[in-house]
């Protein structure tokens, strides 16, 4: 398991990529929310140090509403029966996922120390 911050950097690049491909293939202007979201995820990789706890945190909140925003639009894309979106977008939960699971590892790990 990578540490958090590579799996922040890691979410973050993801999300942003498939944003845009997503907001090019089909030119809502919803698919750039992810993007947002990524821009901000990396924003918040590059403030990230390990003795800041402030920024994992908040890193940690805007993983759990992007998880929490990507499962809105899987529903829609399964709506839809996009096949397309269905794969884009459990790409990019299954990284956000990732990066959940990298930041509860590491704060256990921290609380244990």
């Amino acid at each position: 398991m990578i540490n958090p911050k590579n799996a922040l950097r890691f979410n973050s690049l993801i999300v942003v990529i498939i944003g845009l491909i997503s907001y090019f293939n089909s030119s809502s202007p919803t698919a750039l929310i992810p993007v947002g979201f990524g821009v901000i995820l990396f924003i918040l990789f590059m403030l990230y140090d390990k003795s800041n706890k402030l920024i994992a945190h908040i890193a940690l909140l805007f993983i759990v509403l992007l998880l929490a925003g990507l499962y809105m639009a899987l529903m829609g894309a399964i709506e839809r029966t996009d096949s397309f979106a269905i794969l884009r977008v459990s790409l990019m939960m299954v990284t956000t996922s990732y990066a959940l699971v990298c930041f509860i590892k590491s704060f256990i790990d921290a609380r244990r120390k």
